[in-house]
């Protein structure tokens, strides 16, 4: 009989193009590749309803998310309250395959008794109450620093749900050891990703890139700290790259000229773009999860720069050239655009990421849980 899952999706994981529809996305094309029937359901609020996700979907069950400042009034983190739908129950219990519930954002109905007879598997995408805190501190906005402060602290009281799961599946190393520690019960599963084998060319490349999301607080944070730390004290040109950069990002970008932004590159462009690099710059300031962007660049890109908080405890370390300071950052800068990026370096990431960051090998994990 051909095994089954369902999965619960925070949104509409089509197109992948950001970090966590990313992970969702090649992991449920992972499952259906290795030969597991997916029964797909996803909320449905910013996103269009996606066609092409019945590909690898047996069915897929679209959900109104709800929303309105009456749920910010909740007991539950507004993330999940918001995701409290009677059809989806119905339907997650009419059928008798395991559950993968996508974050703590699914897990209204994580112990609720017309489940107690399932496998249910949490997906653990970042330490949600940390992560809400560092967007707290990173904001800039007073009504939206409220609105993380009150989710960050119903976030951490929510997150003894956990209990309830069967599996935890976490998406870092550092995740897995907070998890694993407070909840036990947990699995090390890296995040999936669209790239199934290395494409650094070597040689030398023609500037240094940065690419993100650039309506994200996180992302705005790192740009602005290379900006006024790095950039303008270097004469090598560079490129900002990404999605939706906010109107004062792209004024204090304009002040540069030796800075180009590329405002919503399509996904060839920013794979062009990465591999056309001489550095991938991509430092961050929130310690959660494994960040998509650090797999691209190493997939795809020649030398990476990093910070520690980017890449601690991600098992990618020895890829990566550490500078946590403007002067080392500089340095690092310096130093490798001297240098060509050899065949040497490009088998080194063979070795490591076409195996630990195998997208069939860790389906096939979750397939042992089942």
């Amino acid at each position: 009989m051909k095994q089954a899952i369902q999965l619960i999706a925070f949104n509409i994981p089509y197109p992948p193009d950001y970090g966590g529809v990313i992970d969702i996305y090649y992991k449920i094309k992972a499952l259906s590749e290795c030969g597991v029937s997916v029964y797909l359901h996803c909320f449905e609020y910013d996103r269009p309803q996606a066609s092409k996700l019945e590909k690898y979907c047996e069915k897929v069950y679209y959900y109104k998310r709800k929303a309105g400042i009456v749920y910010q009034f909740s007991f539950e983190p507004y993330i999940v309250v918001t995701r409290d739908n009677d059809h989806l129950i119905k339907n997650l219990s009419s059928n008798i395959a395991p559950i993968i519930f996508e974050g703590i954002h699914t897990c209204h109905f994580l112990g609720h008794p017309l489940l107690a007879n399932h496998i249910r598997l949490v997906r653990t995408h970042n330490i949600e109450h940390e992560y809400y805190l560092n967007l707290y501190k990173s904001e800039q906005s007073l009504i939206k620093r409220i609105f993380f402060r009150i989710e960050a602290y119903k976030l951490k009281r929510y997150e003894s749900i956990l209990n309830k799961a069967s599996q935890l599946l976490c998406i870092s190393s550092n995740d897995y050891s907070y998890f694993n520690g407070k909840y036990g019960h947990s699995q090390f599963i890296p995040a999936f990703h669209p790239f199934s084998d290395i494409k650094s060319k070597p040689g030398r490349g023609k500037y240094i890139l940065f690419h993100g999301n650039l309506s994200v607080s996180e992302n705005i944070q790192a740009v602005e700290y290379l900006l006024e730390n790095i950039f303008d004290k270097i004469t090598l040109p560079i490129i900002i790259a990404g999605k939706n950069p906010v109107g004062h990002l792209t004024q204090k970008i304009s002040m540069y000229s030796n800075v180009e932004l590329i405002s919503n590159p399509d996904k060839e462009q920013m794979e062009n773009l990465i591999e056309d690099a001489h550095i991938c710059l991509i430092p961050t300031f929130q310690d959660t999860g494994i960040k998509l962007k650090l797999l691209a660049s190493l997939f795809s890109g020649r030398f990476c720069i990093a910070n520690s908080m980017m890449i601690e405890n991600t098992g990618l370390e020895h890829l990566c050239h550490r500078a946590n300071t403007p002067n080392e950052m500089i340095e690092a800068v310096n130093r490798l655009f001297q240098l060509d990026f050899t065949s040497k370096e490009i088998e080194k990431r063979k070795v490591l990421l076409e195996n630990a960051f195998s997208n069939r090998r860790n389906a096939m994990k979750i397939v042992g849980l089942m």
